[in-house]
């Protein structure tokens, strides 16, 4: 069995304890120090504390447009999950390799940076920008800043391809996603005297029976994507808390809700139609017992959705350096949409690996998703290189 190039640099970068709750500086200075090996600066972009870092670097002439490979660097956590390696260090059982981010997706990038002397070797017509980021597991929140610094920038890349695990099939859109923690603010009272008091979590309970009516409608009569599994938008209660005791009335409940949108409903009419539900039914009941009572509906993560044109030049492009001519779309939400919709940057999702092994215990690549993701990356060399 022939091992690939990249398989020592995946090795590396799956030595990197990664998790979202951790600083990802020592993965990104060996990515660092790689690059400047290669003649080949990069800047980094931190969040706030200046505990985890972007990290972009364009490879041949930077006054010119070229191809953007994104990849996210944090991985998701392995706690109490039963895995049979150390999910920090790479292990080779017959085709497939272990670890943490194997899947998703280390492979990925470990696999661009192998790949990058060859590149250099044959020179380049197009450049390469390479674009790493953080915190893409926990709402695709470091991206945001890198993209600031793309949008300051006096030439942006004239196409993007993330690679996340697709098994190398072309994705030209997935749902997005707004998040939302809703606080009903009631009235404590003693159970005897439950009519006096306004319980939270009941009129909480009104508000999440109103989501589960918006998301029933939605499944019967759309709209509908059938490139989908789930063809439609679904909205979805998570998490909830509420109350002290049984003989108080509850004074607080707390709850946290979803959409995922496919790109035929429009995200802001279903927040609209939940906060008017609010104001116009729940508010009034509240408040004629007590008007110190109310409800605060807080936003706390927007992920736009991506929706490609299947006849778009990067879509046409990245099927050629896959090698196929299917396309579809996936429910789970990556950085493409904000590249799209905040940097104005054409992207399609593309890379080795599946998701089905994501964020699982025992996550794995196969071999041939390895070798398959170098001959992606060898058939785009042959395209935006002078040989």
């Amino acid at each position: 069995m022939s091992i690939p190039n990249s398989i020592d640099i995946i090795k590396k970068l799956i030595s990197f304890d990664t998790t979202s709750r951790e600083s990802n500086l020592q993965l990104i200075a060996y990515i660092q120090d790689y690059l400047d090996g290669l003649g080949i600066q990069s800047t980094l972009v931190h969040n706030h504390e200046s505990t985890k870092a972007n990290l972009y670097a364009t490879v041949g002439d930077p006054k010119k447009s070229g191809i953007m490979l994104s990849g996210h660097t944090d991985v998701v956590p392995v706690d109490g999950q039963d895995w049979d390696t150390d999910p920090f260090s790479l292990t080779n059982k017959g085709d497939k390799f272990y670890g943490r981010g194997t899947a998703d997706m280390k492979s990925f990038i470990g696999i661009t940076l192998a790949l990058l002397p060859e590149f250099l070797k044959r020179g380049l017509n197009t450049p390469l920008h390479l674009a790493f980021s953080y915190d893409e597991e926990i709402g695709c929140l470091g991206v945001r800043r890198l993209i600031e610094k793309i949008q300051s920038l006096p030439v942006k890349p004239s196409m993007c391809i993330v690679g996340e695990p697709t098994s190398m099939q072309v994705i030209t859109g997935h749902k997005g996603k707004r998040s939302y923690r809703a606080h009903v603010h009631g009235f404590e009272a003693h159970s005897s005297l439950a009519t006096e008091g306004v319980n939270a979590i009941e009129f909480a309970a009104r508000l999440i029976d109103r989501l589960r009516e918006i998301a029933e409608r939605i499944r019967l009569v759309g709209p509908h994507d059938y490139l989908y599994d789930i063809s439609h938008t679904t909205v979805h209660t998570g998490v909830i808390s509420g109350g002290t005791q049984l003989n108080i009335v509850p004074k607080d409940c707390v709850f946290e809700f979803e959409f995922r949108y496919i790109s035929d409903e429009d995200p802001q009419a279903l927040e609209d139609e939940i906060r008017n539900y609010t104001s116009d039914k729940l508010l009034p009941l509240m408040q004629t017992i007590n008007p110190e009572t109310g409800v605060t509906i807080q936003l706390i993560n927007d992920m736009p959705g991506l929706d490609m044109d299947v006849d778009h030049e990067v879509v046409t492009f990245v099927k050629a350096l896959a090698g196929r001519n299917d396309h579809a779309k996936v429910a789970f939400g990556t950085e493409a949409g904000l590249f799209k919709e905040r940097a104005g940057i054409p992207t399609v999702v593309c890379g080795p690996g599946s998701i089905d092994q994501a964020h699982k215990p025992n996550e794995f690549i196969t071999l041939d998703q390895i070798k398959l993701g170098e001959k992606f990356l060898k058939r785009l060399m042959d395209s935006v290189c002078v040989d």
